[in-house]
């Protein structure tokens, strides 16, 4: 795998070479493979080595002088708040990842004065891992001026973080949204309800009326309760079940299309074509397939846009992605939604050599992440998640295209199953505020 420019600089970290000759002597560039080198006890799973290279990511521009002040200070909570319930980046494991973040941070603590280290509103858990990354037998690091720590300036003791209450806010978070979600449908929060909620309400003891107080006055004088001879009850006609739901009619409009935000993309550690990006796709707090990143609520996506798309052209850039396929793990990592992006089209018998050139669809300037992307035409309600069975995504796909203007679109026409819709005007993909396109690729196809 190619070394990306990240990757380099962590070979002339200093601080690296001084404290672990074996790094430079093994010349490996690959962050995870270099932590197995200088830690040989630590095992990595895929996900671990593709967070490693995301903290080097961060650790690359957290409180850089070229960033603003709000943007640094999310930056430092996010982390602050990651750290709380971690003794080392990856929970326990030492990394590559620790050691640059350190050699970053450790400048910038020792400008901290005793209120931003340990106020109220500072970072009592970076201070508190920074110590014991530049202390502790595990990393052995040789740093020539430690960072003062002093235990007894301590402004403010923050609580210790009740894990079964975290656990019980998650929970929380996630039925909120849920409820959201049930509400946006045209549903109730009371239809949102858990299934084991409801079966605990129908498990419910009855009550009983006057027969129970009948059973405990015989129980005290130590005689038999009475007991009432039941009528014979009159069958009653089964009630008829709920006729299904009717199906909705094959239609782009079912794919949840959206603004998306790619906040950082880097290589997959176990697959040479794939990129993993951390994107945030508008979704609120709790929902499932999501995790939280710099305060706010992010996927996982994996594409194979890797020798196709430069790394650098991957970051901090708007997409149109696709968000309610089946989640799919991709060489150990769950991709949670799938990017567009446009290619020439094959001619007929041709072979797809996946060689490009590849072009990523963009929404118009000033879309916000979460906003809605749909074909003029073929508004409606997305389903929350596509059933595979019902090839929805397959069937649509076929009539993505790009037009000779090189606006992103769909071609009815394509579709074998749409054939007798009545409809056949080509569509152009828009949000709110204007069509989506791409650079250069025209008559393309669109995936």
């Amino acid at each position: 795998m190619a070394s990306s420019g990240l990757e380099q600089d962590l070979s002339k970290l200093s601080l690296l070479k001084d404290s672990y000759p074996q790094a430079v002597e093994s010349n490996e560039s690959d962050p995870a493979k270099l932590s197995s080198t200088i830690f040989p006890a630590a095992e990595y799973s895929p996900a671990e080595k593709t967070e490693i290279s995301s903290w080097l990511t961060t650790a690359s521009h957290i409180a850089s002088s070229s960033e603003d002040a709000a943007k640094t200070a999310e930056r430092l909570s996010s982390l602050n708040t990651h750290l709380a319930t971690r003794t080392t980046l990856l929970g326990s494991k030492p990394s590559v990842a620790d050691v640059a973040l350190y050699s970053r941070l450790a400048p910038v603590v020792k400008g901290w004065d005793d209120e931003t280290r340990t106020g109220e509103h500072g970072y009592h858990h970076i201070v508190r891992w920074l110590d014991f990354v530049q202390n502790a037998k595990l990393f052995g690091l040789k740093v020539e001026e430690k960072v003062d720590v002093h235990p007894d300036q301590v402004v403010f003791y923050p609580k210790p973080i009740d894990q079964k209450a975290e656990k019980e806010r998650k929970k929380k978070e996630k039925a909120a949204a849920a409820a959201d979600t049930a509400a946006k449908a045209g549903g109730t929060v009371t239809s949102a309800a858990s299934e084991g909620t409801q079966k605990a309400e129908n498990a419910a003891p009855k009550t009983k009326g006057k027969k129970d107080v009948g059973e405990t006055i015989a129980a005290a004088v130590g005689a038999e309760a009475p007991t009432e001879k039941k009528a014979k009850k009159e069958k009653q006609p089964k009630p008829q079940k709920n006729a299904p739901a009717a199906e909705k009619a094959l239609s782009p409009s079912l794919i949840d299309l959206r603004v998306a935000h790619i906040i950082k993309a880097v290589k997959h550690p176990e697959a040479d074509s794939l990129y993993v990006s951390t994107v945030d796709c508008g979704d609120p707090a709790g929902t499932e397939h999501t995790s939280e990143y710099e305060g706010k609520t992010v996927r996982t996506v994996c594409s194979g846009l890797n020798g196709l798309i430069p790394l650098e052209e991957m970051q901090n850039r708007k997409i149109v992605a696709v968000c309610n396929l089946k989640p799919v793990k991709m060489r150990g990592i769950q991709s949670a939604a799938m990017v567009l992006a446009a290619s020439p089209r094959l001619a007929e018998g041709e072979e797809d050599k996946h060689v490009g050139p590849v072009e990523l669809v963009n929404p118009p300037e000033g879309a916000e992440a979460g906003e809605r992307v749909y074909f003029e035409g073929w508004e409606g309600e997305p389903e929350g998640m596509l059933n595979p069975k019902k090839k929805v995504w397959d069937y649509c796909q076929v009539g993505f295209l790009t037009t000779p203007e090189k606006v992103a679109a769909f071609d009815p026409g394509a579709v074998e199953q749409l054939k007798e819709s009545g409809k056949k005007d080509v569509a152009l993909l828009r949000t709110k505020g204007g069509v989506c396109t791409v650079p250069t690729l025209t008559g393309a196809i669109i995936r």
